[in-house]
């Protein structure tokens, strides 16, 4: 079986969907590698070092997309905005295509892939549990998001984070609040605390205090009655809007204290709820930064537009995406294990077995002879057609 690692050709994506080191562990379980050349320059991968662990590099991407019955990606035609239609006109039926999807969004581009007789797994839907913790790309991509939000907060805040003590005087510590303490959330906290701020957190689910707290945070107690906010396979579920809407009032006083507001909340497939208002932004003080890790799905903060960068009454608002694109290097690394382990999970004597009984195979798998077969997937996709979305 050959699998193929193409060149990444969506615009600003810097990461590669195998690094050199994992390339061994698929040639020892009987699985040959191509890799299109150059395909790591970007994140720090060069073509001999991927050489020197046994693969061979494919001059062409039309080469390496014909002579491969396993494709991994970063972003599959489906999630490359810029080039995904060229990818989808080298998928070749039989194919299996692994990597993101965002298959609860893109229901056309699925689609089309579905149709070109690919198989297809999308890394994003992996079920929450043990064994898959270590295919889990959602929460290892989260942890560089977390550490890389601090950094853009820290590069745009005119203070400096740690306390200092000076012939000229004392500096007081910088005081950050997390919204979220998820797996960026965390990160967030950690690194956030590494450089000397004061960091208080927030989350809907109480139970997550013991772990904040364990790096150094604070959190935040809102009076706030819910059911639980885990939906089905671990993830986040959307909560009510009046639920939102006391949130927001209850966390105007802290925001308002904050020198840097970072927020992690989403929901996959649905727009990411409205945490930080325009009357919170304008009762900060001025200098204060606000960095939303959810812009890419509409975003946390009122005034958040993805991508930019807003500056509203001295209040600087960052909408970054693909945070973890700009630690190519490490994001690599972790999503190169992510996706071998699931890789390796399906492959049996060094050939491909779609065990549907398995709970990470179903649960991942998307697309299969010519038709879109993963139920939230199907339900996603009437939703849409109906002008609703998915309960």
């Amino acid at each position: 079986m050959m699998v193929g690692v193409p060149r990444e050709t969506s615009r600003g994506e810097s990461r590669v969907s195998l690094t050199p080191t994992f390339v061994a562990s698929l040639t020892r379980a009987g699985v040959s590698v191509q890799v299109e050349t150059g395909a790591g320059v970007a994140s720090g991968y060069d073509d001999p070092g991927f050489a020197d662990k046994g693969a061979t590099i494919a001059a062409t991407r039309g080469q390496l997309f014909a002579s491969s019955d396993v494709i991994l990606q970063v972003r599959t035609a489906a999630t490359n905005p810029h080039a995904g239609d060229e990818d989808l006109k080298l998928y070749r039926p039989g194919q299996t295509v692994i990597g993101t999807c965002d298959p609860l969004v893109a229901h056309a581009a699925v689609q089309s892939i579905a149709e070109r007789g690919v198989s297809l797994f999308s890394l994003e839907l992996m079920p929450r549990i043990t064994r898959a913790q270590s295919m889990d790309i959602l929460s290892s991509m989260a942890t560089i998001a977390g550490y890389k939000a601090v950094l853009l907060a820290a590069d745009a805040l005119p203070k400096m984070f740690p306390m200092m003590m000076t012939a000229a005087g004392t500096i007081a510590p910088a005081r950050v609040f997390i919204i979220g303490a998820g797996v960026a959330g965390l990160q967030a906290i950690a690194t956030a605390r590494r450089l000397g701020a004061i960091v208080h957190a927030y989350d809907v689910r109480p139970a997550v205090k013991e772990q904040v707290e364990s790096l150094g945070g604070k959190f935040v107690q809102l009076d706030l009655e819910t059911d639980s906010a885990e939906g089905g396979g671990g993830y986040a579920k959307a909560l009510g809007d009046d639920f939102y809407r006391k949130q927001r009032e209850m966390m105007s006083r802290v925001v308002a204290e904050s020198d840097v507001v970072i927020t992690t909340a989403a929901v996959p497939g649905k727009k990411a709820p409205i945490l930080v208002t325009a009357a919170m932004i304008e009762g900060m003080h001025h200098g204060s930064v606000v960095v939303d890790l959810a812009a890419e799905r509409g975003g946390n903060c009122e005034l958040t537009r993805a991508g930019e960068t807003v500056v509203h009454r001295g209040v600087t608002v960052l909408g970054p995406l693909n945070l973890a694109a700009m630690v190519p290097h490490h994001a690599s690394q972790l999503y190169a294990k992510n996706i071998s382990t699931f890789l390796l999970h399906l492959v049996s004597k060094g050939a491909l077995q779609v065990n549907l009984d398995d709970e990470i195979t179903a649960g991942t798998l998307v697309a299969r002879d010519g038709k879109v077969v993963h139920p939230m997937v199907l339900e996603a996709m009437g939703a849409a057609r109906q002008g609703g979305s998915p309960s």
